[in-house]
């Protein structure tokens, strides 16, 4: 089983939307996939229940209050985490994945924040000895403006790159509202969209492949 830990102590950075995709993505790659909500807010969940019975299936997990089992000849599990993480649930968290997804918008905000969590993931042993992949992603972006060119310095700061950059689009709230992701559709605008996510599951086949 492949695990994928969504997180980031920023709220409103667009964990959720990242969790609900990648589902959707490892769903209509024929991977039995669950997405597990750590989320008192219950957005991963909500979206699951909202999903039609045509798409690709999705079980959805409550672990709002405790870890619990995952169905049986589980494939992809997709992890929501909540912004507000003590350092212990992190430290769970990150021993359970295989590897972490960082969403960070490009914002003074959102910089700080993520510049301190980069430290505290940096300082737990999986990641310090490279046995979790962090995979950070700029997220409702629009390229070519000055917002973009200040997230690519601050990652050079930081000393990380962005695997790939999702461009701000209203197409995922219409999608999240249906409880789908971008790759339940087939049409043009969506597959538009679809380019930007590419390097992150070439990013994720490459580290699955290097686990075996």
């Amino acid at each position: 089983m492949l695990t994928v830990l969504v997180t980031n102590t920023k709220g409103g950075c667009g964990k959720t939307t990242i969790a609900t995709n990648l589902a959707g993505a490892f769903a209509c790659a024929n991977f039995k996939t669950a997405l597990a909500d750590c989320d008192r807010q219950k957005s991963s969940l909500g979206w699951a229940k909202r999903r039609p019975g045509s798409a690709a299936e999705v079980t959805s997990v409550d672990w709002t209050r405790k870890i619990t089992p995952l169905p049986q000849k589980t494939q992809r599990l997709i992890i929501d985490a909540p912004a507000a993480l003590k350092r212990k649930q992190v430290e769970e968290l990150v021993g359970m994945a295989d590897m972490v997804v960082l969403p960070v918008l490009p914002s003074v905000f959102d910089e700080n924040t993520t510049r301190k969590f980069l430290a505290r993931l940096d300082k737990l042993k999986p990641v310090r000895k490279g046995k979790r992949a962090v995979a950070v992603i700029g997220n409702r972006m629009r390229l070519r403006t000055k917002a973009a060119e200040r997230l690519d310095d601050f990652l050079e700061d930081v000393g990380q790159r962005a695997v790939t950059v999702l461009r701000d689009s209203q197409f995922y709230g219409t999608a999240a509202m249906l409880g789908l992701s971008l790759f339940d559709y087939n049409d043009r605008r969506a597959l538009n969209f679809l380019q930007d996510w590419r390097p992150l599951l070439t990013f994720i086949d490459e580290a699955t492949a290097k686990r075996k």
